[in-house]
């Protein structure tokens, strides 16, 4: 839209209070609330920063909803921020793009780390208990597995629980007290869980004394092995709370107090929120958003930057959906009037501490936040040089093979920039010398598996094939076989040129977005090297260089047994039973194996 289409549109408005969205395509750009909406509006044919005039160049129309008080856009604003998560907003992410611990609605409850917790009640008596997010998963997974060895907390499926008749190896190991099969009795195994709960609200003694104990016995037993490896658990579990133990007491008499923190760097912000209820610290978690302009400094809405900005963003759009706390601790005044006004409305207070054990939270707050700050500038750097919308999640993809034998095939996830190993994939493809099928094979499946819905994680915002305009166009053309809508790349390796379908770029070597790119494509190609390797190894190097084991006596081996394993497993026998294999080869391959 230009200057005279934004006027037009505005003087059509009333000049009431409501929300006003920024249109392309179908598409949201931008979600504002005002108290006059004719006034607002119209302030757009003269945008006061780069970024907005791009934006409004972009509109092709404007949508505008009245409500009847300025509390109403405020909540109404909130509300299409988080459905339509437009580009131009600052913005809170997902809570469920980072692992949280779940304690499942069952009589006996499983642990897990998920990024997709079951159902909508959850935390109630009809759902599950649900602790997190959190953003270091390794940590997190270090936690689950020293809790479950310490209350045997099960770890297994549903299915596999209903339909035991003995212990499993987990009950052998030390992991599980095994409920399935009344080693102990429900009664027994609920208050174990009990222990987990509390421990994740806050309650760290529940595991950090055992595992004390446990390192000072394996130390009086002179097991130093052992009770370094607890030490270094221990120091993992004590990390997880965190500190400010001491700064916790300092919350006056309210019940429930949120204390948050923000840092920013470029267009990424992260606000740490810390939550103590009556006087103890129960929780903390990281929020990342979107923070278009929060660099910027000026009056309006998103052109206002800075701290004030986010903080305004984050309070409305967490809490729109969530119970307010007593108080709200800052770390400097949002300087949002509606905000103030619907807080106040609210009976919270707000408090911007500057000293004493208030101001110890604040801080911890603060030191949180920065812990998280900056990871996402490569992916917004990324999504702005290849004109998307968002490239937070990528998807890497890659083949191998050795000279058209054992043919594989790799996909790897990153999220935020970090490898999301759990949502790795490989694919055995047809042993065949071309590179190019071979990659049209790859996508093609992982296509259709997204498209019919067989596959577990959510759609990636870009693909990365490892390769040149040959391998992008394969992957394309499986792309457009299958139906499957999604924006594909290449980055070739000898000019490291990214390659579009519509141009190639060559990015300064410092670039943070290519380094992204190469990241990505690294690892895809370790991944789909590893494959093969592993593969190749289990078929050529084991069998073939047994003498008298051609590649024909190899094929029935292994399709008689299974595998390399069942191989070595067999006996001289049943070596014999498979056509070419005589008594002497038979015993050269037991030998070998």
């Amino acid at each position: 839209m230009n200057a005279d289409g934004v006027r037009d549109r505005a003087r059509s408005l009333p000049r009431e209070p409501g929300v006003y969205q920024f249109r392309a395509d179908g598409t949201t750009l931008y979600v504002g609330k005002a108290v006059d909406l004719r006034s607002r509006v119209g302030s757009y044919a003269d945008p006061r920063s780069a970024r907005i005039r791009r934006m409004v160049d972009r509109a092709d129309g404007i949508e505008i909803a009245v409500t009847d008080t300025e509390t109403q856009a405020l909540l109404l604003e909130a509300n299409l921020i988080k459905r339509h998560q437009p580009r131009y907003n600052v913005r809170l992410k997902d809570d469920k793009s980072y692992p949280m611990v779940q304690l499942t609605d069952h009589p006996a409850p499983r642990i897990e780390i998920t990024r997709d917790p079951d159902g909508e009640a959850q935390g109630t008596a009809s759902g599950p208990t649900v602790f997190g997010p959190y953003t270091n998963k390794r940590q997190v997974e270090t936690v689950v597995k020293a809790l479950r060895e310490t209350y045997g907390v099960r770890g297994c499926s549903d299915h596999k629980y209903a339909n035991r008749d003995r212990p499993c190896l987990d009950h052998e190991m030390g992991l599980c007290t095994a409920p399935c099969t009344r080693e102990i009795e429900l009664e027994d195994y609920v208050a174990d869980v009990t222990a987990v709960e509390r421990f994740f609200e806050g309650e760290a003694g529940i595991l950090t004394d055992p595992l004390r104990r446990e390192m000072e016995a394996a130390a009086q037993e002179r097991n130093f092995e052992r009770a370094a490896n607890l030490r270094d658990r221990l120091e993992t579990v004590e990390a997880f709370h965190g500190e400010g133990g001491e700064a916790v007491q300092s919350v006056g008499d309210e019940r429930a107090v949120d204390v948050l923190g923000v840092a920013i760097e470029g267009e990424d912000a992260t606000v740490a929120r810390l939550r103590a209820e009556d006087g103890k610290l129960v929780d903390r978690e990281r929020h990342t958003l979107d923070a278009p302009g929060a660099a910027a400094t000026g009056a309006g809405e998103i052109e206002r930057g800075g701290v004030p900005a986010v903080l305004a963003a984050f309070i409305v759009q967490y809490y729109a959906e969530r119970d307010l706390p007593d108080a709200l601790l800052l770390p400097e005044r949002h300087g949002d009037e509606e905000v103030a006004a619907w807080l106040d409305a609210e009976t919270v207070s707000v408090r911007v501490p500057g000293a004493g054990r208030e101001a110890k939270l604040v801080d911890l707050a603060l030191k949180n936040a920065r812990r998280n700050v900056g990871r996402r500038d490569e992916c917004g750097m990324l999504a702005d040089a290849l004109e998307l919308d968002v490239s937070r999640r990528i998807e890497g993809f890659d083949v191998s093979h050795a000279q058209g034998t054992s043919a594989v095939g790799s996909n790897v996830t990153f999220v935020d920039g970090s490898a999301e190993k759990a949502d790795y994939r490989r694919k055995k493809l047809r042993d065949q010398n071309d590179d190019y099928d071979n990659m049209h094979a790859l996508l093609a499946w992982r296509a259709r598996r997204a498209v019919e819905g067989r596959d577990d994680r959510s759609d990636p915002d870009l693909l990365l094939i490892d390769g040149g305009e040959g391998q992008l166009e394969a992957a394309r053309d499986a792309l457009d076989e299958v139906g499957w809508d999604v924006p594909a790349v290449a980055l070739a390796k000898a000019e490291e040129t990214v390659i579009t379908p519509d141009r190639q770029f060559s990015w300064p070597a410092d670039a943070p977005h290519l380094h992204l790119l190469q990241r990505v494509r690294d690892e895809s190609h370790r991944f789909a090297v590893q494959y093969h390797q592993t593969l190749r190894d289990d078929v050529s190097t084991v069998l073939d260089d047994v003498p008298g084991i051609g590649p024909e006596t190899r094929k029935r081996l292994l399709g008689r047994f299974g595998s390399v394993e069942n191989v070595r497993e067999a006996t001289v026998a049943d070596l014999q039973s498979v056509s070419g294999v005589g008594e002497k080869t038979a015993r050269t391959v037991k030998e070998r194996l």
